[in-house]
């Protein structure tokens, strides 16, 4: 049975360009979506500590996203009052329900990436 938008009563569509699944889809599936996400799996993280975890991702990357993510409802942002302030990343429960999709995603990649390297050396011939 498909689910129906609340506002418009029109089906969930990720193939249709004005379905806002289309916007969560271009959202969840970005590749620091993914990292970021399956980074908190394991629990709440700083700033830093995600920076640091999160090989070759930019600060306004990661800001960005993080944003996009406490936006979407997946994390939420806890500052806490001390001097520098200390602010922490957590999953909401929609964005626990991430966590098994893109560990699957991230154990697939992991298990076939020396057949995805075969296949790039055959094509480039």
């Amino acid at each position: 049975m498909p689910t129906y938008l609340e506002d418009s009563g029109l089906p969930a569509d990720v193939y249709s360009a004005k379905c806002p699944t289309r916007q969560v889809l271009d959202h969840v599936a970005g590749k620091w979506t993914v990292l970021i996400v399956d980074a908190l799996a394991d629990g709440t993280m700083r700033y830093t500590d995600l920076r640091r975890r999160i090989d070759g991702i930019s600060q306004k990357m990661l800001t960005q996203t993080l944003r996009q993510l406490e936006h979407d409802g997946f994390v939420s942002r806890t500052v806490h009052p001390t001097i520098p302030p200390r602010v922490e990343y957590t999953l909401t429960d929609l964005g626990h329900g991430l966590r098994t999709p893109i560990a699957a995603l991230r154990d697939w990649i992991e298990t076939n990436i020396n057949r995805v390297e075969a296949a790039r050396r055959a094509a480039a011939g």
